[in-house]
């Protein structure tokens, strides 16, 4: 019969770290995903910069362009104005001429201060182009910075994998047996056993852990948990203990040395808070259930 018990146990055993693993790599799995789409995001982000920069460097070329052309045609009047100068330092004009001549030098005037007008425009147009410019290079450097962070977070997330899988695999867990709980109401500071649920004070979870020759000395931290028949957890004193999101009942701190050990605590409860039923008494290590057994209040 106790061979069989230790089958199931170790069975039992064997399925919750099966779970553990896998529960571990689906959620690093979540978080890889999750990292690559932010990847796949900051890439199409660049690919868009890219084409608004290539599309903003073809206006600056355009502008350039216009005004080389403003630049030729002011130089031009320049010449028109530097002849009629000549033409009026040699008099050899007439009136008609020199009514013609001023009304070309008005056309010319009018015409240079739209040249002006529109220099100044693309001087403007240009300034604006590249504080554009600039803002969209730091935009890039930043995504550039970004997507190199994102890359070393993910290989990060991958070396926390391989060494949480390797500290699963080299992970050795104490061997417990003859778990056992028993309830006691007080009488005066005295405690006595009984199983009547209205009159239960404290409850006490005992326990036997195994030699194991491997181990010399060691800190182990467990944890009690006692269920109600509902399998709610029972707090001591109103307290009780969140590691990973598992609630338990109380931690115990045992310096082991590799032999046959034997561990009892309590818990304190206030006096007609349980209820008749089965209850339940479970040893954890790190998560992973060692040992169970079950104990009945009237």
């Amino acid at each position: 019969m106790e061979s069989q018990d230790n089958k199931f146990n170790y069975k039992i055993i064997l399925a919750a770290l099966v779970a553990v693993v896998i529960g571990v790599l689906i959620a690093f799995y979540y978080s890889y995903a999750q990292s690559q789409s932010q990847i796949n995001f900051l890439e199409q982000e660049k690919a868009i910069l890219v084409k608004d920069l290539t599309i903003m460097k073809a206006d600056v070329d355009r502008l350039s362009a216009l005004n080389e052309i403003n630049e030729i045609e002011l130089q031009d009047s320049k010449d028109k104005v530097q002849q009629l100068l000549d033409s009026v330092g040699r008099l050899n004009f007439t009136v008609e001429r020199l009514r013609e001549f001023k009304t070309e030098l008005r056309r010319l005037e009018s015409k240079n201060d739209s040249l002006k007008l529109k220099n100044n425009f693309l001087r403007y147009n240009n300034s604006l182009l590249t504080d554009k410019y600039e803002q969209m290079r730091k935009e890039a450097e930043l995504l550039r910075a970004s997507s190199t962070t994102l890359a070393e977070a993910e290989a990060l997330q991958r070396r926390k994998i391989l060494e949480l899988n390797q500290k699963l695999k080299n992970k050795s867990y104490l061997k417990l047996q003859f778990p056992e709980a028993a309830s006691f109401r007080l009488r005066g500071s005295r405690p006595i056993e009984t199983n009547k649920a209205s009159t239960v004070e404290k409850i006490r979870g005992c326990f036997t852990i195994m030699p194991d020759p491997s181990e010399t000395r060691a800190e182990k931290v467990l944890y009690l948990q006692f269920l109600n028949p509902d399998k709610q957890v029972i707090e001591d004193n109103a307290n009780t203990i969140t590691v990973n999101g598992n609630v338990y009942s109380k931690r115990v701190e045992v310096l082991y040395r590799g032999e046959q050990m034997d561990v009892c605590d309590f818990i304190t409860i206030p006096e007609e808070s349980l209820e008749e039923g089965m209850y339940t008494l479970n040893v954890f290590e790190d998560e992973r259930l060692l040992a169970s057994s079950e104990f009945q209040l009237k």
